[in-house]
């Protein structure tokens, strides 16, 4: 008879012990990753020392990690394996570097001995490192277990220093399970400060804003941090706020002269040219939030960047100030004169803000009732994680007011199906509050299996399916530019048959007053749950939604 039973072979400290010290000392308790033979002394020592949350796609795991980052303020910890498993993250890492995301990930790799030997060690990849370093802003390899814990730490100053970009570590599997605590070399990692900025730059700029009579800030996600100093210089001028999409909440929406995410709305854009002074904050000034690079703004240019290669580069600046947001904002106020801001701009700004929000509402629909249940039952700081879908590109990104950058979480490069793993990981880091992830039909199935990986966290985190049987934004885009429909009619799954199978609560819903007491059950759980909505139940039909991609023709 064949008897099986535990294995009692005794195992001492591994790297696993390194990295859990390592992150302890850096105030972070979860990791995100899936398991693989090529990381098991780190996920042992993780999950049995912090939360080691199990995810089923290594995309989805830095997608977690970065949704983890973006809420908490921390940075994100994805583990994954190497070869296959670091390539199937390589697309997620991007969307970490676009939106300068604090991610740690860290890969296997073959053992140490055999790298660069192409023998077709199981898992072996040439020149994974090269690959690591163009989708991270640092990438290194472990090729001693003595180094482990320096080397690690060099990749999470890299993570502390501006500008931010995640990182990237490859540690060989035999010295994962060779590195030992009492091993490691000194450690002698510095955060790098903040570049110094020009004063005379500073003292031109707070010239220019104390005689303008018209002003207005752009606030981009440069403005991170600085929340309080561009709340207190947007008052002292009495200015209007418009914002990029990755520039929302810094000043809370419901604030008076926050116009927000409405730049290229005929308001906003004849706000613009009434304007006389533009201060921009840490914004790239991208294609589909300045009309293709067509938006007017006004010739009075004062551009604040971190970096000095993205002043000017699509608006000329009056003045450069290259630096630190917070400090530069800070050191704007200081040297304001004291004065009255003009009401009557004030006035208008207030009027525009409205404008743009009724009009909004009125196109929308069916939409709205949904955008207003949401706002009334979440918590100000829960976080809305948004996948690349209409709700989230018509309205949930300018509608849906939101009160710190923080609870703002969207895929920022644009890719599909990366909402659900953002919402999971933000869920984690704000355990207190409800998480919503926005998303639909055809996003969600780009990585389904990440809603078993919901139900196995508990996370409180309620999912909304918006269904259209398809990719709807591309259906739209096909029909108002003339195209036939190709490629966006989806055969959709069985949302309550999928949430049944993995013990998932799951109402449907679609017509008029049928969202806000399903929102408000699904809330009231304090765990995972799915809500599907019909898309096309929703009355009064929505307005379509084009994206603004420029299709260029044969005059233009």
């Amino acid at each position: 008879m064949l008897l099986t039973q535990e294995a009692t072979v005794p195992r001492g400290p591994t790297g696993g012990d390194v990295l859990v010290r390592v992150l302890r000392r850096h105030g972070i308790d979860t990791v995100f990753g899936v398991i693989s033979i090529h990381n098991l002394p780190l996920v042992e020592a993780v999950d049995r020392e912090l939360n080691f949350v199990a995810m089923r796609h290594e995309a989805a795991v830095v997608n977690a990690a970065d949704g983890y980052a973006r809420a908490s303020g921390k940075f994100g910890v994805a583990l994954t394996s190497t070869g296959t498993g670091a390539g199937n993250a390589a697309g997620s890492m991007v969307e970490a570097l676009t939106a300068g995301s604090r991610v740690l990930h860290i890969t296997g790799q073959i053992d140490s001995e055999f790298m660069g030997s192409n023998r077709g060690v199981i898992h072996e990849v040439p020149r994974q490192l090269q690959m690591l370093h163009a989708v991270s802003g640092y990438a290194r390899t472990i090729f001693n277990g003595k180094d482990a814990e320096a080397d690690l730490e060099e990749a999470i100053a890299h993570l502390l220093s501006a500008p931010h970009t995640p990182a990237s570590i490859e540690w060989p599997t035999d010295l994962q399970y060779l590195a030992h605590p009492d091993d490691q070399r000194p450690v002698d990692a510095r955060v790098k400060p903040a570049p110094a900025y020009d004063t005379r730059a500073v003292a031109e700029a707070a010239r220019l804003l104390a005689g303008a009579k018209r002003p207005l800030i752009w606030a981009g996600g440069g403005a991170a941090g600085a929340g309080k100093e561009l709340a207190a210089l947007l008052h002292g001028l009495g200015a209007g706020l418009l914002t990029s999409n990755s520039g929302r909440g810094v000043v809370p929406e419901d604030d008076h002269l926050v116009i927000g995410n409405f730049a290229t709305t005929p308001a906003g854009a004849r706000l613009l040219g009434e304007s006389d002074l533009l201060l921009s904050i840490g914004t790239h000034f991208r294609s589909n939030e300045t009309q293709h690079y067509s938006l007017k703004i006004p010739s009075t240019h004062i551009q604040l960047d971190l970096n000095p290669d993205a002043v000017g580069r699509v608006y000329p600046a009056t003045v450069s100030l290259v630096g630190d947001s917070r400090a530069i904002l800070d050191a704007l106020v200081q040297q304001l004169p004291s004065q009255s801001p003009d009401p009557g701009w004030a006035q208008k700004v207030h009027d525009v803000r409205r404008e743009v929000r009724d009009a909004l509402t009125t196109y929308i629909g069916g939409y709205a009732e949904i955008c207003h249940s949401l706002r009334e039952r979440l918590d100000r700081r829960s976080v809305v994680a948004r996948d690349v879908t209409i709700p989230s590109s018509q309205w949930g990104n300018r509608l849906l007011e939101m009160y710190s950058r923080e609870t703002n979480i969207f895929p920022l490069g644009g890719g599909i199906g990366q909402g659900l793993a953002m919402g999971i990981g933000a869920a984690c880091a704000r355990p207190e509050v409800p998480t919503v992830v926005i998303a639909g039909d055809g996003g969600l199935a780009v990585h389904l299996g990440e809603l078993a990986s919901l139900a196995g966290s508990g996370a409180w985190c309620v999912v909304l399916v918006f269904n259209d049987a398809g990719y709807g934004v591309l259906r739209n885009m096909q029909r108002a530019n003339g195209f036939a429909e190709a490629g966006v009619d989806l055969h959709t799954p069985d949302f309550a048959l999928l949430a049944r199978s993995l013990d998932l609560p799951f109402r449907r819903v679609g017509g008029p007053g049928t969202f806000d007491p399903a929102l408000a059950e699904a809330l009231a759980l304090r765990g995972p749950a799915v809500i599907e909505i019909d898309v096309n139940a929703l009355e009064p039909a929505p307005g379509a939604f084009v994206p603004p991609v420029h299709v260029p023709t044969a005059d233009h």
